[in-house]
């Protein structure tokens, strides 16, 4: 795993307490909001812990529990919107970032398995 998925996923994470914060201040929303946060941070959490895997399989299993929380955030984000707790140009900001995560996280695991 690159710095460059860790920097990205440590942003992320930052923006996800930030938004956990309006939405349960502003918007008065605590049940969402909490599984968003738990999710949203976890991924950086999990690439830390790949930083100092003890093997090959050990790091590949971090990194798809960080891809597995990538997708889970990007739905509590969906239902967010969906829901009108998020409006459409909050929603495309973060959403793009945790699909260009995503992303980053799936190369980085088909390069594991073939390398």
């Amino acid at each position: 795993m690159n710095s460059l998925g860790y920097e990205k996923s440590k942003q992320l994470a930052i923006r996800i307490v930030r938004l956990y914060t309006y939405l349960r201040d502003q918007k008065k929303e605590y049940v969402l909001s909490k599984q968003l946060l738990k999710s949203g941070t976890s991924i950086g959490a999990n690439l830390a812990e790949a930083k100092c895997g003890i093997s090959r399989a050990d790091f590949l299993s971090k990194i798809y529990i960080a891809l597995k929380e990538t997708m889970e955030t990007l739905y509590w984000l969906e239902l967010l919107h969906d829901t009108d707790y998020l409006t459409d140009e909050q929603f495309i900001n973060i959403h793009r970032d945790v699909e260009e995560l995503r992303k980053i996280l799936s190369a980085t695991t088909k390069t594991m398995q073939n390398g």
